[in-house]
């Protein structure tokens, strides 16, 4: 087939008025051409970036109603049935010659090699039906009064003033700045440095998904960080509060060499500083190690007078080929522009893929008929999200091809392809690799002509592109905002007495919901996380609010301690929430014990630390009185000159060993009948083997009585907590005696020694056997036992063994009781050998 000549580009149909408005940044052209859409009946607006479309799509949202408005991008459609207005990328600007309003935003971007040629298109033969408007920069000019003669040319100027102001340091940046940076280590760099410095930054990136970049934009306008660190992608068209512009370097790589940016370009990232009539200011980063990191006097002066090299070439590209042959549409794609102020762009990446497949036999013989044709060149033109250059994405797009070439793709295929991204765990690098992925089939899946099931898996694609963007500035956000230094910051700057500080329930000194530290009782511990240099402030920022925050905790204090149940003892020391507020000390007697305040309470004031101390005092007593009643009064009548003697030094040592008082040696035998009548009206039992008040083997009451006598050096074993009636250890405990490798409680003792004596005196029998079971089931062992019952004067007969050949059970051992203790049990020896528990038992009592 011959070559396609070049000819005349086609007319465009017949229009109303086609303006152009020209101008730098901040001169309001966008806000012109959204007033101008909504007062025509129709229209539709092609912006550069999703991004954008969506920004403005939400505000003609609410002048003219959803339901009446459409959103079209390569990976989205929102398109209400009857919608008149509708906002857009530029590449998926509808063609339709019966809106009444169209507009192209950013149109200089016509001469980018990559996407320029689309913009030249729709430059050259997209017009509304009343109003056409061309939006760029005014180097755009001779081209526009070049291609589009009968345009109106409008130029606008900037809002304010643009100032350069020579280099600074990253710590030296003021606040509301963007630091532009050139590769994504760099902004990685920037922005970790920043979070150190003051607080962290927000970051924006070209391969950041819409989502994430808008989260990322609103954290930094909404003032949670005061800083911006962003590629050259801050450039187009984001609207933020920015005041200075940093340029971490001045040369970047276009994707064939590195580079120093144009002045143009140097212009349009400078012209983010400054909004409205706000003046802004812009300068290089002092020491970041960029490629040529100051500007010339002759770029400062392009910048700050807006005035560049006007275009002299615009990239155009073929926008209607044939789809005879692929052959026929590469040639078509790569034919020769048909006017001089129009050029052959670089090989864009669907154009690169193209070629890429068409050399493969197996994808161009699958490829027959124009309407197949048209169909790979469509699949061809998927952009490449992932950025991975044209050889990785053309078996990307030859796996896709030899799906769709039949027809359509599965339901069930691409649930399956979006299901695997969904996946919000991972890295930074991860998180934007996989919504790179994502946006790839969220452009496949909103194709009708792809997927049958298209409003579906568009719904799946989007929400999982919106869980991962939520991650993604999540991790953005955790890596490089210390939300404490940011809130430091911004609401003290070095006055401390400026913040907002206040006590969570947990404890947490808080200043605007970022906790900066916490209070443990009445101690207040900086954030172990904190940078040193914001430890000063916050201290600083404690000591001014704390001694209100201290009185309400004394106050909570006071309360508690009204409370039985509102303190409570670790060891000996008073314990409230947690935190030692108070410890015992050794009184002047056992049962009056000194309290010593712990010395954080020394931060209240001295009435609110009297009060605290009253109430603690009043606690203990108290306490005290309530589980240590019994030992009280004994601890009263033995003061009391009235008992006499003998029984005072007996009261004296009961309370001394917690209620419990071997009977030998205990000087009852030197009571009279009066004294002893008074003891156990005292609650005092007389029992076999010792003196005890039973009130006082209550748990509360031993560990109470612990507790003051290891105040006065009287070391013990910690009693059981719920004072069990067997215990196993080397020395007794409080309240029990000694059997062996067992202990007793006292009052137990008794009851098995008084069920012995019961038994005995129940038979006339001067031998009695005493059945082990009721110790038993005590969890007392039979050999502690027998001890028991020797300790108290009984002694063991064993039964004659059993003659020779005869059968049948041993004879149990017998007891009976001596009246003097002090008497030791004989010695007995069997005749033979016996067998069986009982001579265990015997030979166990005879050692």
């Amino acid at each position: 087939m011959a070559p396609r000549t070049p000819a005349s580009p086609r007319k465009p149909a017949a229009t109303g008025v086609v303006k152009a408005v020209l101008g730098p940044t901040n001169t309001g052209k966008t806000h012109l051409a959204i007033e101008r859409l909504c007062a025509h009946s129709s229209g539709a607006i092609g912006f550069p970036l999703r991004l954008l479309a969506r920004e403005v799509y939400d505000r003609v949202c609410a002048i003219k109603g959803a339901e009446n408005v459409a959103l079209i991008t390569g990976e989205e459609r929102i398109e209400p049935k009857g919608a008149r207005w509708h906002l857009c990328t530029v590449e998926a600007m509808p063609s339709r010659p019966d809106l009444a309003f169209v507009a192209l935003d950013e149109a200089q971007l016509s001469a980018d090699p990559e996407r320029g040629h689309v913009f030249t298109d729709r430059l050259l033969h997209t017009r509304g039906r009343e109003e056409t408007m061309l939006l760029g920069s005014s180097t755009l000019e001779p081209m526009i009064k070049a291609l589009v003669p009968e345009a109106e040319v409008v130029t606008r100027p900037r809002f304010s003033t643009l100032t350069h102001v020579g280099a600074k340091k990253l710590s030296r940046i003021p606040p509301r700045s963007a630091i532009v940076a050139f590769s994504a280590e760099q902004v990685y760099v920037m922005a970790e440095m920043l979070r150190r410095f003051r607080g962290g930054a927000a970051v924006v990136m070209g391969a950041l998904s819409p989502q994430t970049r808008n989260a990322q934009v609103a954290m930094y306008q909404a003032g949670e960080v005061d800083y911006l660190v962003a590629t050259d992608a801050v450039g187009m068209g984001l609207n933020l509060d920015v005041h200075h512009v940093a340029f971490a370097g001045l040369s970047k790589f276009d994707g064939h060499r590195q580079r120093r940016l144009t002045t143009s370009e140097m212009a349009q990232i400078a012209g983010r500083a400054g909004r409205h009539q706000r003046d802004g200011t812009f300068g290089t980063l002092a020491g970041a190690g960029g490629h040529d990191p100051e500007f010339t006097p002759e770029e400062i002066y392009a910048i700050e007078e807006h005035r560049f090299p006007p275009l002299t070439r615009l990239f155009w590209r073929e926008a209607e080929p044939r789809f005879d042959s692929v052959a026929t549409l590469i040639e078509d794609l790569e034919s020769l522009p048909p006017l001089p102020q129009l050029a052959t762009p670089p090989q864009a990446i669907d154009l690169a893929v193209l070629k890429h497949l068409a050399e493969e036999p197996e994808v161009t013989a699958s490829v027959r008929g124009v309407r197949s044709v048209q169909r790979f060149w469509d699949v061809c033109r998927l952009p490449d999200f992932r950025a991975q250059g044209a050889e990785t994405h053309s078996r990307f797009i030859s796996r896709l091809w030899q799906d769709l070439r039949g027809g359509y793709l599965g339901a069930d295929y691409v649930a399956q392809a979006i299901a695997q991204l969904d996946n919000p765990a991972g890295d930074i690098d991860t998180l934007q690799a996989r919504i790179a992925a994502i946006r790839s089939w969220s452009y496949i899946a909103q194709r009708p002509d792809w997927v049958l099931a298209k409003d579906e898996m568009s719904a799946r694609a989007r929400a999982v592109e919106a869980r991962l963007s939520d991650a993604l500035h999540a991790r953005l956000t955790e890596r490089f905002v210390n939300r404490r230094t940011a809130v430091l910051m911004r609401k003290a700057g070095a006055d401390a007495g400026l913040l907002p500080v206040r006590l969570s329930d947990e404890g947490a000194l808080l200043v605007d919901d970022e906790p900066i530290g916490h209070i443990e009782g009445f101690r207040f511990a900086v954030d172990p996380l904190a940078r040193a240099e914001d430890r000063k402030l916050l201290l600083a920022a404690a000591e001014r609010h704390l001694p209100g925050l201290l009185a309400a905790r004394a106050d909570a204090l006071v309360k508690a301690a009204a409370q039985p149940q509102g303190l409570a003892f670790e060891d000996t020391a008073l314990v409230w929430q947690g935190t030692v507020v108070a410890r015992l000390e050794r009184g002047r007697r056992l049962l009056e014990p000194r309290l010593r305040p712990d010395p954080a309470l020394d931060r209240l004031s001295a009435p609110n630390k009297a009060r605290v101390t009253s109430a603690l005092e009043a606690w203990l007593a108290a306490h005290h009185a309530h589980v240590l009643a019994p030992l009280l009064a004994l601890d009263q009548a033995s003061r009391d000159p009235a008992s006499g003697p003998e029984l005072r030094a007996l009261l004296l040592h009961l309370v001394e060993f917690g209620g419990v008082l071997a009977r030998d040696d205990s000087g009852l035998d030197r009571l009279d009948a009066m004294q002893r009548k008074q003891l156990k009206s005292l609650g005092v039992r007389i029992g076999s083997l010792d003196l005890f008040l039973p009130a006082a083997l209550r748990p509360a009451a031993i560990h109470a009585w612990h507790r003051l006598a290891r105040l006065c050096a009287r070391p013990a074993p910690l009693p059981p907590e719920a004072m069990q009636p067997v215990v196993h250890a080397r020395i007794a405990p409080a309240g029990y005696r000694r059997l062996g490798h067992e202990s007793l409680r006292v009052d137990l003792a008794e009851k098995l020694l008084h069920a012995a004596h019961r038994t005995r005196m129940g038979t006339k029998a001067r031998r009695v056997f005493l059945d082990p079971a009721i110790a038993r089931s005590m969890n007392l062992s039979t050999a502690a036992y027998a001890a028991l019952l020797r300790s108290a004067g009984f002694r063991v007969h064993m039964g004659r063994p059993l003659p020779e050949k005869a059968y049948g059970p041993p004879q149990p051992p017998l007891w009976d009781w001596r009246p003097s203790r002090s008497q030791p049990a004989p010695d007995i020896v069997p005749q033979r050998p016996a067998t069986g528990a009982f001579a265990a038992l015997a030979e166990l009592v005879v050692r």
